[in-house]
Formats: structure tokens, C-alpha cells, sequence
């Protein structure tokens, strides 16, 4: 089974070099399976895996150092009712495409980089590269980070767009703690490609790209180091920073029922909230000290815990 994956810290930030931080997120996963094909959420699985098949195997004419399937095999089972039997919510910005992703590669694959095999930097960024180049079917530009996520199923520190690590979760997590790092649904889906498509279009503003290096990039990699370090004190300060910085300048990224909670934990210092993947919908992350008063403030609103400390 493949694990979605959060990506706690990195998000937008990481296209233009910024640190970030991806954590399998255990709660929700998804296999291939076999199935039969009178069922109608076989039927559905089976014909969006043949779409993705024929995406693969027109890749592989195109980049065949990257994609090397065996497709003989896969289209045999795609025959006999493989489907992938998941409960990750999609478009929720959890990595639902990155587990089919790391799925398919884990049964297909030849010459595979298996995760029990020493993992060097060089086979870091070609999984990472290969893995981006399947997942381009599902978000149209694809960083390869989710599949990689699922893939090795350990958290993944990310330096720069070419210097990436497997690494260990900050001090044991306290289950008894106060104070909580947890997923806020706004109750809709997100599409990657529009909001990637916004940002990208967001850039060409000079005063944008000087807000995204000089604050944006700034708090996200002073937040990696203070999860890492389990600095919670100032890792709360630092997310707070991040959170105005997105209110006031990734307006459209932030689900339109959420806008007003948002300001409001800004207002109150109860909570911050951020965004969960690249935003529009789905899940957005929550930062808290005291998690039973947030609870109280959001109790309208479904909550996932994720991590205590």
C-alpha cells in the first residue's frame, strides 16, 4: 500500500529553490488491485489507469531514459480488472496521484530503484525525475515529489530543486501535547494545474517575486529548520509570518469559505493556518498551542490531527 504524503512546509516555494518538507501521511492509502469489471468502482479506477497507460506509453516513445514500463504487463492486467482501491480523497492536496504513480512504477517498472537499496543523491533526482514525468498526466507539470513521498514512505527534506534527502521526523511526537499541527477540510476539491497556472502567471510581477524570495521563501526555510529542530516555540512565531504572507499575497490559492477563519486566527493568535499543496480547495494545514481551544474556535469544521507536540 501507498501512503499520501503532506507536504508540511515548500509549497509554490520550492519551484523557485526553496526548502520544504513532504511527510507520508499514514491515515489515508491505496493499492493496485483486481477487480471485477461489473463493478462500478472497478469500472471507473480501470478506465482512468488505461488513460494513464496510453499517457505512459506515448512518454516512453518520447523519453525513453525516463519511462521504461513493462506495458505488455500492465495492459494484460489492466485487461483482467486492475484498479486501484484507494481512501485518499483527491483533490484535496494529500498526493492521491502520487501513490497510483509510485504504485505503477513499484509493479511495472524495469530496472527499477528499489527502497531497500542504498539511495544515493544520483538515484534520489532520477526516481524524483522519473516520477515527475509520470505524474505530468494527472497536474500537467509535475514535480515528482508526491510519487516519491509514497514511493519511499519516509519524510523527505527537500534543499533546493537538486539537493533532496530522506530524513527523521523531529523529536518523538507527544501524543499528550497541547499543542497540534492538523488539516482543516474546506469541504471542495482543488485543482492543481489552475493554481500552479496562477502563481506562474503571478511571477512575471516584479513585486511579487520580491515578496516569494524576501518573506515567502524566507519563513518556509526558517520553519523546515524549526520542525526539524522541534523548536515548537518558534516554529508557531514563523508560521504565523507565512500565514500573513499568503492571506495578503496568495488570496486566490485560499478556499473562499476559509478566508475569513484564516483572518480570524491571525487576529485571535489562536491559530495560523497555511496552505496543504498548492490550495484552491481540499485541505488546509493548521498550526496551534493550545489544539481543545482551536477545537472549540473551528468546531464547525472537520479536523485531522496529524501531529501532537
Amino acid at each position: 500500500m501507498y501512503y499520501a504524503k503532506i507536504l508540511l512546509f515548500g509549497e509554490y516555494g520550492i519551484i523557485e529553490n526553496s526548502k520544504g518538507l513532504a511527510i507520508p501521511y499514514d491515515t489515508y492509502k491505496g493499492g493496485l488491485k483486481k477487480g471485477k469489471l461489473d463493478n462500478p468502482k472497478v469500472i471507473k479506477s480501470n478506465e482512468s489507469l488505461r488513460k494513464f497507460y496510453h499517457f505512459l506509453r506515448q512518454r516512453a516513445g518520447e523519453q525513453p531514459d525516463l519511462i521504461q514500463l513493462d506495458f505488455k504487463e500492465f495492459k494484460k492486467d489492466l485487461d483482467e480488472g486492475l484498479y486501484f482501491d484507494s481512501n485518499i480523497p483527491e483533490g484535496y492536496g494529500v498526493g492521491s496521484s502520487g501513490a497510483i504513480v509510485a504504485a505503477v512504477y513499484e509493479r511495472y517498472a524495469k530496472n527499477k530503484i528499489s527502497v531497500l537499496e542504498n539511495l544515493t543523491r544520483e538515484k534520489l533526482l532520477h526516481l524524483k525525475s522519473v516520477f515527475a514525468a509520470m505524474e505530468d498526466f494527472f497536474h500537467g507539470k509535475s514535480s515528482g515529489l508526491d510519487p516519491l513521498n509514497s514511493y519511499l514512505s519516509v519524510p523527505i527534506l527537500i534543499h533546493s530543486k537538486n539537493d533532496l534527502e530522506p530524513t527523521g521526523i523531529p523529536p518523538k511526537e507527544n501524543p499528550q501535547g497541547k499543542g497540534a499541527i492538523f488539516l482543516i477540510d474546506s469541504g471542495k476539491t482543488g485543482e492543481t494545474g489552475p493554481m500552479v497556472q496562477i502563481f506562474m502567471e503571478k511571477l512575471k510581477d516584479e513585486g511579487f517575486r520580491k515578496v516569494l524570495k524576501e518573506e515567502f521563501i524566507k519563513h518556509t526555510n526558517v520553519c523546515v529548520q524549526d520542525f526539524l529542530k522541534g523548536d515548537f516555540k518558534n516554529l508557531i512565531g514563523n508560521v504565523k509570518q507565512l500565514s500573513q504572507v499568503v492571506y495578503r499575497h496568495f488570496t486566490p490559492m485560499i478556499p473562499t469559505n476559509l478566508l475569513e477563519v484564516w483572518q480570524k486566527g491571525l487576529k485571535s493568535d489562536k491559530y495560523y493556518l497555511k496552505l496543504c499543496g498548492s490550495g484552491g480547495g481540499g485541505y488546509i494545514l493548521g498550526f496551534t498551542e493550545d489544539f481543545e481551544k482551536t477545537k472549540q474556535e473551528l468546531k464547525d469544521y472537520k479536523l485531522e490531527v496529524i501531529y501532537r507536540f
